[in-house]
């Protein structure tokens, strides 16, 4: 065995301690490439780590925009599908619920003055029904609205509009359940209820852009129809709004009779369709039916010889309306300036008999007609508060075919019309004035100048209005 001696340990060791550091050294900067490397990697991991993270955020970002959207667009859809209760059903300690429900209260008033006698007035060439016409000359309370509403459960909603005339006398308007959980878009009403068919006969008088209604409501609904029975609504799941409607009710009212039968006396179909152009133009527009069966449906009227004379039909009623209406503000910011495009046409055809002169002569024969009408409106806010109208509207006598009885009853090729223009400036968001001007041409030869001043104002718990 091979023996190192003194003196050659001592030189190894001396070469050992000389080379040592430089090991060392060697190794310290494999460690730190090593190191180095390594923290590269984990940059590298966690920089595309964090691109994934930041790119699924703008995806939720994107989606929640998307979702938030939809869910505005279905808010729309579903005001459009039907009017606003008079407040909003939410069952909670002060909005509306089962043991604490919403009241509102709509007062207004109007000063009328007219050139023309308003106990005359008529529309020359058409039936008439009960109250329509600008009303009495001079100062008038106007009518006062009391609704009540709010959840009844979770399964139904409640709600009823009483108006109080100035002749001290109460009506129910409306007075319905609703349901709110069916789903799918479907909802059912139950009760008495502003028809569906149309644009404007749904909304509520103190909605209206004018003082009064369009003549066409006038001649062919009795200013509004109004439903005793039942409604269904079903709005579709798509991006445009879609609206489907049924109605089956006891026809009682004009153009209707209440005759006391067991089925139905009225139906209705309406079918609605909707959406926005852009950020700042949106459009509805709609087709309705409306079926009634009048029996003795009576109406007074001043015969060849200008005697009055009590008259009535029975038979079957039918009834066409096409709307339709353009909204436009900048950005859908309507709070400064906006405007709207709002118009309608009528048409409806009749068959049946007529009596004439029921408390005298009692003379029977058939009858026939086909009349039509239209307006259109347009209202333009000019500036915040402050609005300003106008609405031009004709009726068109068609034919009319009253059989034998043409003899006794005048058959007019006059064009019923009228032209309005209104100012309204509306102080706050519960207050409003208004001032009207028209040239009311509805009764032959006696062209009607007309001046109003109204109020509106709004107190308690109101719901926000239809499309």
């Amino acid at each position: 065995m091979y023996k190192l001696s003194p003196s050659s340990w001592r030189r190894w060791a001396c070469v050992g301690a000389a080379l040592l550091p430089t090991l060392g050294h060697a190794a310290d900067a494999g460690d730190l490439r090593q190191i180095r490397d390594e923290i590269d990697q984990l940059k590298r991991a966690y920089e595309a780590r964090i691109q994934t993270l930041e790119a699924r955020l703008q995806q939720a970002e994107a989606q929640a925009a998307a979702a938030k959207d939809s869910a505005a667009r279905a808010e729309v859809q579903q005001a459009a599908a039907s009017p606003a209760p008079a407040a909003a059903p939410v069952a909670s300690a002060g909005g509306g619920g089962g043991f604490n429900p919403a009241v509102s209260l709509i007062l207004s008033g109007t000063y009328s003055h007219l050139s023309r006698d308003p106990e005359g007035w008529r529309i020359t060439g058409f039936v008439p029904a009960d109250e329509i016409g600008p009303g009495d000359r001079g100062f008038n309370l106007g009518e006062t609205e009391l609704g009540i509403s709010a959840n009844i459960d979770p399964w139904f909603y409640g709600s009823l509009a009483l108006a109080l005339s100035r002749e001290n006398e109460a009506s129910v308007e409306e007075a319905f359940i609703q349901t709110t959980s069916l789903g799918q878009g479907l909802t059912v009403k139950a009760g008495r209820y502003f028809s569906g068919i149309g644009y404007l006969n749904e909304q509520h008088a103190h909605t209206w852009d004018f003082v009064d209604a369009p003549l066409a409501y006038q001649a062919f609904a009795g200013v509004q129809f109004a439903q005793e029975g039942l409604q269904a609504k079903w709005v579709a799941p798509t991006d445009q709004f879609i609206e489907l409607g049924v109605e089956l009710g006891r026809g009682g009212n004009f153009p209707g009779s209440d005759a006391g039968r067991n089925r139905p006396g009225a139906t209705a179909l309406f079918a609605h369709t909707g959406g926005d152009f852009g950020a700042s133009q949106s459009w509805r527009a709609g087709v309705s039916m409306l079926w009634t069966q009048p029996q003795d449906r009576s109406w007074d009227e001043e015969d060849l010889s200008a005697a009055q004379v009590s008259n009535s039909f029975s038979g079957h009623s039918r009834l066409l309306v096409l709307d339709g209406v353009w909204k436009w503000a900048p950005n859908g910011n309507a709070t400064r300036t906006s405007f709207k495009l709002q118009g309608e046409y009528f048409r409806r055809r009749e068959s049946g008999q007529l009596t004439y002169d029921t408390a005298g002569l009692a003379l029977a024969d058939g009858y026939r007609s086909s009349q039509s009408g239209w307006y259109l409106q347009g209202v333009y806010q000019f500036m915040p508060q402050w609005r300003v109208g106008l609405r031009a509207e004709q009726l068109d006598p068609g034919t009319v075919d009253y059989g034998s009885n043409d003899s006794y009853l005048n058959v007019s090729d006059y064009k019923p019309r009228k032209l309005s223009a209104m100012l309204d400036w509306s102080p706050g968001e519960f207050s409003r004035v208004r001032l009207q001007l028209a040239r009311d041409k509805s009764r032959e030869g006696q062209a009607d100048n007309q001046l109003f001043i109204q109020y509106q104002m709004s107190l308690g718990a109101h719901g926000a209005h239809s499309f």
